[in-house]
């Protein structure tokens, strides 16, 4: 099993409403909702790139509103940081029934750190962060990485996401892919299966996932 953490396990994307609001307004600015949804599921570099360009300061260094960011975000991490639906349970259950796990992340291993405090440092047997790979989501090099240290091959993993970029990411990989969309909704796309929530899902679904031959997008 292959989970996501911003907007698929935790309901951190509100937290990063709040830093990058206020790193905007630092500039003099405010970050549009367009730029906003463009931001989700990217690593930080892309998404310094896509606020300075909203704000048409593209001059700004991208490092010193990167650490700004960070900074911000560890501070909201430490104190709201709360699960998404159904989403404890169904690690709770993948865990119990002893399936590899990994999770698989575009935050740096800073934030992490303090997530797993939530999340549970038992959870998972390998955590793939966005600062530890050459290429972060959509390129499926987390993905990839994630399969190879948990020694499956990708075609027998599902992936858990809940953005474009992420999906791409797993999709390109080669993973099963369930789509559970949070702040952005997402369209229909082959071999992807959507749900509204977590609650939804349970190891018998994430098993149908992997028997099932591509037939074109589904929801549920």
């Amino acid at each position: 099993m292959l989970f996501d953490m911003d907007g698929t396990l935790v309901d951190s994307e509100r937290l990063w409403d709040v830093a990058l609001q206020e790193l905007a307004e630092s500039y003099g600015g405010t970050l549009s909702a367009d730029a906003r949804r463009a931001i989700v599921g990217t690593g930080m570099a892309d998404s310094m790139r896509i606020l300075h360009d909203d704000l048409r300061q593209p001059h700004r260094d991208p490092q010193v509103s990167a650490e700004w960011i960070n900074a911000r975000i560890l501070e909201l991490f430490r104190t709201g940081l709360q699960w998404r639906p159904g989403a404890l349970a169904l690690l709770g259950a993948v865990r119990e029934a002893r399936i590899p796990t990994a999770l698989v992340t575009s935050s740096g291993r800073a934030l992490v750190e303090i997530a797993l405090d939530t999340l549970g440092r038992d959870s998972f047997d390998v955590v793939v962060c966005g600062d530890e790979v050459d290429s972060t989501k959509p390129h499926p090099e987390p993905y990839l990485t994630a399969a190879r240290l948990l020694g499956v091959p990708i075609d027998e993993c599902v992936a858990i996401e809940d953005s474009a970029t992420g999906v791409a990411s797993a999709v390109a990989a080669g993973a099963a892919v369930l789509a559970v969309p949070a702040e952005v909704p997402l369209s229909p796309r082959d071999g992807v299966h959507q749900l509204e929530s977590l609650v939804a899902a349970d190891l018998d679904l994430l098993a149908a996932l992997l028997r099932r031959a591509p037939q074109g997008p589904s929801r549920a």
